[in-house]
C-alpha cells in the first residue's frame, strides 16, 4: 500500500513539473508585451510595431513661432522612445503614417526658400533614414507643395513608400496604374521565444484621404486620382494574402469615426478593422490619441488592449508627441504563421505640463541642425510692425484680431486683382473675405494659439497667423449661398438652452474643427445659438428647418437672396464640393499667390498695422440666466481685461482653462 502511494506521488510530481503556471500578477509585471509562452511546442514570436504620424516637420523640440524650445514636440524626442522600445524586444519594425514635410516654418523654408538641390535629402527623410524606418505612407499634406516637389523629396529616402488608393491619372490604355507601390512585402528576420530564427513576410499597405483631390485640387487635378480607402483595402488585401503575407500592417492616414459607412469617407479606420486579413492598423490624420478617451463611444472597442473589432489600432497624436506601439503575438500552426493576439499603447515624450520625459537624441539633432538653424534665422526676419497684440484665445467666441488681419489682407489683394480688365464683368459687385482661426486650441492642445505682442512683426508671426501654404481664390456667391456658408460656420457652437439653470453649458462643439469656422468680413451678422445647427461638422444637413444666422446685412441693409458677392478665400475652401454655400458658388479668381505671402506683402506695404477686430459679427444675446462656458488657454487671462463679458473660472481638462461668456440680455 505504501509503495503504491509513493508511486502515485512520484507520478504527480513528474506531471506537475511538466505544467506551466501563470499567476495573475505575472501578467502585469514588466513592459507591455504579450506573454511569449507557447503551447504544444509551437513557435511563438513577439513582433513589435512602432509608429510615428503627423510629424509635420517638427523634427526639433522647438517652436519656430515663439522661437523657443518646446519639449512637447519633436522627432528628436520621439527617437529616444523609439530606441528604448526597440531595446525591450527581440523583434521590432518602425513605420511613419504620413503628413511629414509640411506644417511648420522649416517645411516652408525647405520647400519655398532653400529648395532641394540635386542629390540633397529632405531633412525629414534624412531623419527617417537615420532612424531606420521600415516603410512609410503619405498623408494629405505631402501634396501641399505640388507633386514635383514631393517626388524630388522622396528620391532621398531609403525605405519603401506605399499608397494603395492613389493612382496616376495619365494613362493611355485606360487601366488604373498606382502612382506609388500599393504595398510592399518585407521579409522580416525574427527570433522566437526559444531563440530560433525565422523569416516572416510582413505585408505593409498604405492609404490616404480621397479628399486630397478637393484640398489640393490645383496641384493634383489631371495628374492623379484617388479611390475610396475601404474599397481599395478590399481589393489589395486578398492579393497580399495570395502573395504570402504572414502579417498585414495597414498604414492608414485616416481618422477614426463611427459615422455610418460611405465610400470615399475621410475617416475610415473603424471600417478597416472589419476587413479580414488586416492584422494591425497604424492610423493618424486626426492628431488624436488612440487608445484614448476621445473614442470611448466606439462600439466593439477595448481601450485596455487598444483594439477595435478585436484588432490592435494605434494613433500617436502629432508633431512627435507620442510613439505608437503595437505588440503582436504570432504562432506557427501547421506551417503557417498566425497573429493570435495583439494590443496597442502610447508613450509620450512629455507630461501634461510639458515637462520632458525623455532626453533629446543628440545624433539626430545634429543631423537636422543646418536646416533648424537656417529656419530660425529665416523666421526672425522683420516684415513690419503692429500697434496692437494679435491673439486667437477668444477667436471662437468673439471677432478676433488674428482673423481680422487675414481678411484685411485678402480683401485688399482681391480688390486690386479685380481692377484688371479680365474681371470687368464683375465690376461693382461687393468684395468680402473669409478666413478661419487656424490656431484655436482644440486637438492642438492648450498652447495651440496665436499670441503676438505689439511691436515688430517677423516672418515667424506671419507663419503663425497662416499655418498652411494655401493660395488665394475668390468665389462668386449670391446672398442665399453666403448665408449657407455662414450656417456651416455656425456648427462651431452647441445649442444653448436659455431656461436651463444649474450646471454651465458648453458653448463650443468639440467635434467641429476651427479651420471650418469661416469668419466673413465686409458684412455684419449674428449667431443665434439657442437654435440647433443646420449642418453637422462635415456639412451634412441635420436640421433643415433651422436658421442660426440672423441680422445678416451689407452696409446696414438686409442681404437679399439674389444679391451678388465676391468672397476671397483659399484654394482649400474654394474647391470644396461639400462645404455648404461654397460648393454652389463659382470660383472666378485662382491666384498663384499664397495667402501667407499676401499677408506678408500687406504688412510690408502698410509697414505699421492695427489689427483690432471690427466686431462685424457676434453671438446674439438671449433672455435667461444660464451660464455659458468655453475652454481656452490659461494664457488667455492676459487679455481678459479687454472683454467685459468674459470671466476666468479656473483650470479645465488637459491643461486648458475654463472661461464664461455672458450671453444673456
Amino acid at each position: 500500500m505504501v509503495k503504491k502511494l509513493l508511486a502515485l506521488i512520484v507520478i504527480f510530481v513528474i506531471a506537475a513539473g511538466s505544467l506551466s503556471f501563470s499567476p495573475a500578477w505575472a501578467a502585469k509585471k514588466g513592459p507591455t508585451v504579450v506573454s511569449n509562452k507557447s503551447k504544444g511546442g509551437e513557435s511563438t514570436v513577439q513582433l513589435r510595431l512602432l509608429e510615428t504620424t503627423d510629424i509635420h516637420v517638427f523634427l526639433a523640440n522647438y517652436d519656430y513661432y515663439q522661437t523657443k524650445e518646446d519639449n512637447k514636440v519633436g522627432l528628436v524626442k520621439t527617437a529616444t522612445l523609439i530606441k528604448q522600445a526597440r531595446d525591450e524586444v527581440k523583434n521590432s519594425m518602425l513605420f511613419d503614417n504620413g503628413d511629414q514635410i509640411q506644417g511648420n516654418p522649416m517645411g516652408d523654408y525647405v520647400a519655398k526658400v532653400k529648395g532641394l538641390k540635386e542629390g540633397e535629402v529632405h531633412p525629414v527623410y534624412r531623419a527617417f533614414n537615420q532612424l531606420g524606418y521600415d516603410a512609410i505612407t503619405l498623408g494629405n499634406h505631402e501634396f501641399n507643395y505640388g507633386l514635383d516637389f514631393l517626388n524630388n523629396a522622396l528620391r532621398g529616402i531609403k525605405m519603401p513608400v506605399v499608397s494603395a488608393n492613389l493612382y496616376d491619372a495619365n494613362v493611355s490604355d485606360g487601366k488604373n496604374k498606382p502612382y506609388f507601390q500599393p504595398y510592399v512585402m518585407l521579409k522580416k528576420k525574427v527570433v522566437d521565444e526559444k531563440g530560433k530564427k525565422h523569416t516572416i513576410k510582413v505585408g505593409v499597405i498604405g492609404f490616404l484621404p480621397p479628399q486630397i483631390m478637393e484640398w489640393d485640387k490645383a496641384n493634383l487635378e489631371g495628374k492623379v486620382m484617388v479611390k475610396s480607402i475601404v474599397e481599395s483595402a478590399r481589393e489589395w488585401i486578398p492579393v497580399m494574402k495570395k502573395n504570402g503575407a504572414d502579417v498585414i500592417v495597414a498604414l492608414a492616414h485616416t481618422g477614426i469615426s463611427a459615422a455610418p459607412y460611405k465610400p470615399g469617407m475621410e475617416n475610415a479606420t473603424y471600417y478597416l478593422t472589419e476587413i479580414e486579413g488586416i492584422d494591425a492598423i497604424l492610423t493618424g490624420h486626426q492628431h488624436n490619441l488612440f487608445p484614448g478617451s476621445d473614442y470611448d463611444y466606439l462600439p466593439n472597442t477595448n481601450m485596455e488592449k487598444g483594439t477595435i473589432n478585436g484588432k490592435p489600432v494605434v494613433m500617436p497624436g502629432s508633431f512627435g508627441s507620442h510613439l505608437g506601439v503595437i505588440d503582436l503575438k504570432l504562432q506557427k500552426k501547421k506551417g503557417k504563421w498566425q497573429v493570435v493576439d495583439g494590443h496597442s499603447s502610447l508613450r509620450p515624450i512629455a507630461d501634461e505640463k510639458g515637462n520632458a520625459l525623455v532626453e533629446t537624441d543628440k545624433v539626430l539633432m545634429n543631423a537636422i541642425l543646418p536646416e533648424h538653424e537656417a529656419t530660425i534665422e529665416y523666421v526672425n526676419r522683420p516684415v513690419g510692425e503692429t500697434l496692437a497684440p494679435i491673439f486667437s484665445y477668444f477667436a471662437l467666441v468673439k471677432d478676433d484680431p488674428s482673423v481680422q488681419i487675414l481678411n484685411n489682407a485678402q480683401m485688399d489683394y482681391l480688390a486690386e486683382t479685380l481692377r484688371d480688365s479680365t474681371y470687368r464683368k464683375y465690376a461693382g459687385i461687393p468684395v468680402l473675405s473669409a478666413a478661419a482661426p487656424f490656431k484655436a486650441g482644440g486637438r492642438g492642445g492648450p498652447n495651440y494659439y496665436t499670441d503676438i505682442p505689439a511691436g515688430t512683426l517677423a516672418i515667424k508671426n506671419v507663419a503663425d497667423l497662416y499655418v498652411y501654404p494655401n493660395t488665394l481664390q475668390a468665389v462668386l456667391v449670391n446672398g442665399e449661398q453666403l448665408k449657407e456658408w455662414l450656417e456651416m460656420s455656425a456648427g462651431q457652437f452647441n445649442q444653448i438652452d436659455p431656461s436651463k439653470t444649474g450646471d454651465p453649458q458648453q458653448l463650443i462643439n468639440p467635434d467641429f474643427r476651427s479651420y471650418n469656422f469661416d469668419v466673413i468680413d465686409g458684412i455684419e451678422y449674428q449667431f443665434d445659438v439657442t437654435k440647433p445647427a443646420k449642418y453637422d461638422a462635415i456639412g451634412n444637413v441635420v436640421n433643415a428647418g433651422t436658421s442660426r444666422i440672423i441680422n445678416l446685412r451689407y452696409q446696414g441693409k438686409p442681404i437679399m437672396a439674389e444679391q451678388k458677392f465676391i468672397v476671397a478665400t483659399n484654394n482649400y475652401r474654394a474647391s470644396s464640393t461639400t462645404f455648404p454655400g461654397v460648393k454652389e458658388g463659382e470660383s472666378i479668381v485662382k491666384s498663384p499667390d499664397e495667402n501667407r505671402q499676401i499677408l506678408m506683402n500687406y504688412i510690408q506695404k502698410n509697414i505699421t498695422i492695427n489689427p483690432s477686430a471690427d466686431q462685424n459679427w457676434s453671438i446674439a444675446k438671449f433672455k435667461g440666466s444660464t451660464i455659458t462656458v468655453f475652454d481656452s488657454s490659461p494664457k488667455a487671462k492676459n487679455y481678459i481685461n479687454l472683454y467685459k463679458d468674459i470671466r476666468y473660472l479656473g483650470p479645465s481638462n488637459s491643461g486648458f482653462a475654463l472661461y464664461s461668456i455672458d450671453l444673456t440680455e
